[in-house]
């Protein structure tokens, strides 16, 4: 049945595709992310007078140009306040955020650790390309060790930002990833992120053709993706490789990688992903990393943790009722004065 003949009344992604020209380089990944927003959001059901994208600086904050609903390219690093401060003062709106890896960890970064803590329901996307692409190739925050750049020309010596580890240990309640060259995951994890109630944040990486081309090729690439990526399933066992013949098991709180088909391994007795639990959710996240024994481990990509709690404009329109109730509605002055004032004479 062709729906829109159905309901005419239906969005398209058509819809979405603002009258501005996009100008990113070509081959970015940004073109694939906003491909797949724009697919998804007319049957998230939301009417565009009630959708708002607010951007910081960088290439990826461009994105609020590109998108035919309400927006704010705003100040750089400062987008999640922005967006904090527009959720709680109108609930009712669908708040989507958009930031780099640079906009979101290096000078936002403080906005970032709160955001996850205070957990408004809004979503955050990442773009995550680890390098500044708009200020010509310094090396970002989430640049590997060692990665020479402008900045950096005898290579980095920090270690970078695991985005997703951050954003648990700053206590936030939905973290995934996923990859602009799988479209239909991508699209997949902005469903679970809109049905989500609270802060859920969305690492994308993000291919930057000119200052860091094919950095996560090996995430994507047909011969190495089965190797180098595991992607994540409520419920699911932890299996990757070419064949599917590798898992994932859990020794005490130690990670370890087997062989399931030469030792004839019954994939029920493998790591089962619980996207609630907050302590495995900690350790898949550190497969980003060699820690654990110096095991190379694949890359997790789809929801590495969702768990509801409490959102925030919740709480303080429970709060600001609660006291309104007793006291009456108190003036801005009384606020501002609290109880401990007092005259000079």
């Amino acid at each position: 049945m062709d729906t829109t003949t159905a309901n005419p009344n239906k969005l398209t992604s058509k819809d979405f595709v603002s009258n501005q020209d996009v100008k990113w380089c070509p081959g970015c990944g940004d073109y694939s992310i906003l491909k797949q927003v724009q697919t998804v959001f007319p049957d998230l059901g939301i009417p565009k007078e009630q959708i708002v994208f607010i951007s910081g600086i960088g290439c990826s904050s461009r994105f609020t140009y590109y998108m035919e609903t309400y927006g704010m390219h705003s100040i750089h690093g400062r987008a999640a306040a922005i967006a904090s401060g527009l959720k709680a003062a109108n609930p009712e709106l669908a708040v989507w955020m958009v930031s780099g890896d640079g906009d979101a960890l290096s000078i936002g970064g403080n906005h970032f650790i709160h955001a996850m803590r205070k957990n408004f329901n809004l979503k955050y996307l990442v773009f995550n390309n680890q390098i500044y692409g708009l200020t010509k190739g310094q090396y970002s925050p989430t640049s590997e060790k060692g990665k020479v750049t402008k900045s950096s020309p005898f290579g980095a010596v920090e270690e970078p930002f695991n985005p997703t580890e951050l954003a648990l240990g700053a206590k936030a309640s939905f973290v995934a990833r996923s990859i602009d060259r799988d479209p239909k995951h991508m699209q997949a994890m902005l469903k679970r992120a809109n049905e989500f109630k609270g802060t859920a944040l969305v690492e994308i990486y993000q291919n930057c053709p000119v200052f860091n081309d094919e950095a996560f090729f090996a995430f994507s690439d047909k011969e190495t993706k089965k190797e180098e990526a595991i992607f994540l399933e409520h419920g699911k066992p932890l299996i990757f490789g070419h064949q599917d013949e590798k898992g994932i098991v859990l020794d005490g709180l130690t990670p370890r990688i087997v062989n399931i088909k030469e030792n004839n391994i019954d994939p029920s007795t493998l790591w089962i992903h619980d996207e609630t639990d907050k302590a495995k959710a900690n350790l898949i996240a550190r497969f980003f990393d060699t820690h654990f024994d110096g095991v190379h481990f694949p890359r997790p990509f789809g929801v590495i943790y969702a768990l509801e709690r409490p959102v925030f404009e919740e709480e303080m329109t429970k709060q600001i009722a609660a006291i309104t109730a007793k006291k009456g509605k108190p003036s801005l002055n009384s606020i501002l004065s609290g109880d401990k004032t007092w005259v000079i004479q």
